[in-house]
């Protein structure tokens, strides 16, 4: 077994499952130091989970594994799929051990292996898992210094730590590395008090900027995602899909697919497939199938889709409150109303949903692109019939999630494949059926009424959001008097007419665009430039000191008039614990109504940065990305069905788009860290709506905000 890389791990050697008592666990993963650390009342969110579930012993919560050579090996359930965790989780663990960056080595999402997850998504894995990841390695360094006091009869507090040695701080030359104290041997120690953690003063490796670890696999094609999984006898697999949403097979003539040499056609209650060694035979085979559908039930389009949710909604839930509406109301010398629209937007990730499955005997292994092996697992062994113990995922690298691979439908289809043919099965979605079985960005409306009053300042805020949720619908601006309600949601009976979910800092993008856009619009209507308009009516610093950075690098002026036409747009936000403020430049071509986006500057507060360099890829990324949804991306449908069948119907950001991209991170290194994969996506919508109306002088109401919708409005102004 190949063990200095983990793709490369041969996989039959590896079958016990992860339930195990700790003798067999230490046989499957070799020799070596093995701490186990006990779950504290300070482990957060994750651990309570994982003791309600029961899928872990309750006296610890995470592995880590100090081999022989002197090697670290991390076992974690998360799973990097570009964001880049692979690298900063690695960090906390070599400075809390004292080890060099590059002798730590991350396992991650293996049911088998791995300690229960609740999956990845949310910007969650360096806030939740992050402090027990750090307080498992800061006890690991704390037991080796004990063995090695005990090694060189040397009390513990006359010893240090330096890149994997435990040396007397006195002399040196007496000291012992953390190899010598683990090899051969299997220890297991648990230290009675509560590890602490190091200072920011004494890092030596978190919070500096360090090239990602998959970067070099990634770029030269060496990386291994699920689809380039090969194994002996595996057949490739092509499932019968129906036409639109709600559609229902009547017949399907499966004849002409069983002529065809070396095709497997399976006819399994609502499964209909056809195999073959080769995917493009599979394909061909498919195509030879005639199936009958009765149509969907649904009558919803890209047109009315908006008052069938108002119709759907049911009653409000309340967000936020403070002061009175009416008696802001009252003092209000002008009142501004508008009702804000957002579309169905695919999570379109550059690598498809892809799983391949094996069984042999009554163990089933699942190598799958997901976000939440663990959710999986489960669902695998409920829809086999066995239990989970027999089921392990497998999780490679992930071309993308953005919260679209939550969703496990191409790991079932595989699994239940397997079982019926006894060979290994393949399931990888074409593109068609990616946007088909995506779990959409929901469609939403925000309407907010909002009043100034004598002094110019905001006197009331009614904000109501029906379908994008909670996520960021709450002000953080000075305002008396304000309501924030949230009406609906994807769970709501007859609401959307296809699956809805989680996608890249979920509804916040939504409520940004209505808030901020609402924000601008008020500052316009008050007189006042929007940069002084915002700084007017805030009070928490954290945004006053991330929007003055933001204005100080873009080189902000006050203007008098409103619109410039300078094409500047200002927003601000929050999310996953992290501040944001952005300004975009933008020109637009009044003839077209084609937006260039020229430059975008964006400031960051999220606490300590693990990786500088990681997290300024994901603001860039982030701004690429939200590019998208703001100018572009638009699921059409219509009846059920999804009219997007490739990139020819639906427009991604292109390389030719990229603005001039300057990013802040805050040096807040004593601070908690915060997420940053998601918080600047949220901004870029109401900035360049906001820089739009600057340029021009003409108000976007609904995403994308596409040429055609430009030019209709500029000739209705």
């Amino acid at each position: 077994m190949k063990k200095d890389n983990y793709l490369d791990l041969d996989f039959k050697e590896i079958t016990t499952p992860f339930e195990v008592d700790r003798r067999e666990f230490i046989k499957l993963i070799g020799g070596g130091l093995l701490v186990m650390f006990t779950v504290g009342d300070t482990l957060g969110y994750i651990q309570q989970e994982q003791r309600r579930r029961g899928e872990l012993p309750t006296d610890f919560n995470a592995f880590l594994r100090i081999d022989e050579s002197g090697k670290v090996t991390c076992f974690t359930g998360k799973i990097e799929m570009g964001q880049g965790i692979i690298t900063s989780l690695a960090q906390m663990i070599a400075d809390e051990l004292d080890v060099s960056f590059n002798s730590v080595q991350m396992i991650m999402g293996d049911t088998d292996l791995c300690p229960w997850d609740m999956g990845t998504f949310g910007s969650m894995s360096t806030r939740f898992f992050g402090p027990p990841l750090r307080a498992a390695a800061a006890e690991a360094r704390n037991v080796l210094i004990e063995m090695a006091s005990e090694q060189l009869k040397i009390p513990a507090e006359k010893l240090s730590v330096d890149n994997g040695v435990v040396f007397e701080k006195s002399n040196k030359k007496n000291k012992v590395t953390y190899a010598e104290l683990t090899k051969g041997e299997k220890i297991e120690r648990h230290l009675k008090d509560k590890p602490k953690l190091k200072d920011p003063s004494s890092f030596k490796i978190m919070n500096k900027s360090f090239l990602r670890v998959d970067a070099v696999e990634k770029v030269t094609g060496k990386a291994k995602y699920s689809g380039d999984i090969q194994l002996p006898g595996m057949l490739y697999a092509k499932v019968l899909r129906p036409p639109s949403h709600g559609a229902k097979m009547i017949d399907a003539d499966l004849s002409e697919a069983k002529k065809m040499d070396g095709v497997i056609v399976i006819n399994d209650s609502d499964l209909v497939a056809v195999l073959h060694e080769y995917p493009d035979v599979a394909e061909k085979a498919l195509q030879k199938i005639k199936a009958k559908f009765s149509p969907s039930d649904s009558k919803l389009n890209n047109e009315n889709i908006y008052s069938h949710l108002l119709d759907v909604a049911g009653e409000g839930k309340v967000i936020a409150h403070e002061g009175d509406i009416k008696e802001g109301e009252k003092i209000s010398s002008a009142i501004v109303e508008e009702t804000y629209y957002d579309n169905y937007v695919a999570h379109s990730a550059i690598e498809p949903h892809t799983a391949v499955a094996k069984i042999e005997g009554n163990k089933v292994t699942v190598w799958a692109s997901t976000q939440n092996p663990f959710t999986a697992k489960e669902e695998v062994a409920k829809v086999l019939g066995i239990s989970s113990d027999n089921v392990r995922i497998i999780t490679p690298y992930v071309g993308g999630g953005f919260g679209g691979k939550t969703t496990n439908l191409q790991a079932l289809d595989a699994a239940r494949l397997a079982k019926l043919t006894g060979k290994p099965v393949m399931v990888a979605y074409t593109r068609e059926e990616e946007f088909f079985y995506d779990a959409f960005h929901p469609a939403a409306i925000v309407k907010i009424r909002s009043g100034l009053d004598d002094s110019k300042k905001i006197s009331f805020w009614d904000y109501n959001v029906y379908f994008a949720g909670e996520r960021g619908a709450a002000h953080f601006y000075d305002i008396p008097n304000s309501s924030t309600k949230s009406y609906g949601s994807s769970r709501t009976v007859n609401g959307h007419p296809f699956a809805t979910g989680p996608w890249r800092a979920p509804g916040n993008n939504t409520n940004t665009f209505a808030r901020e856009s609402q924000i601008d619009i008020m500052a316009s209507k008050a007189g006042i430039d929007p940069f002084k308009f915002r700084m007017k009516h805030l009070k928490d610093q954290k945004f006053i000191e991330v929007l003055k950075k933001t204005g100080d690098k873009f080189g902000w002026k006050a203007s008098s008039k409103s619109p410039s036409g300078r094409g500047f747009g200002i927003a601000c936000g929050s999310d996953a614990g992290s501040t944001v403020a952005m300004i975009v430049e933008v020109d637009v071509d009044r003839k077209t109504g084609n937006v260039k986006v020229k430059k975008v500057v964006c400031a960051q507060n999220m606490g300590l940065a693990i990786n500088p360099e990681g997290a300024t890829i994901q603001m860039e990324g982030c701004i690429m990305m939200g590019l998208g949804y703001a100018l572009t991306e638009e699921v059409k449908f219509n009846n059920g069905e999804i009219l997007n069948k490739n990139y020819d119907s639906y427009e991604l950001p292109k390389f030719s788009w990229l603005p001039k991209i300057e990013t802040i991170i805050l040096d807040k290194k004593n601070e908690a860290p915060q997420g940053g994969g998601e918080p600047a996506i949220i901004t870029i919508g109401a900035a360049i709506a906001n820089a739009i109306y600057d340029k021009i002088g003409i108000r976007l109401y609904k995403m994308p905000m596409t040429p055609e919708r430009i030019r209709e409005a500029m000739k209705k102004s």
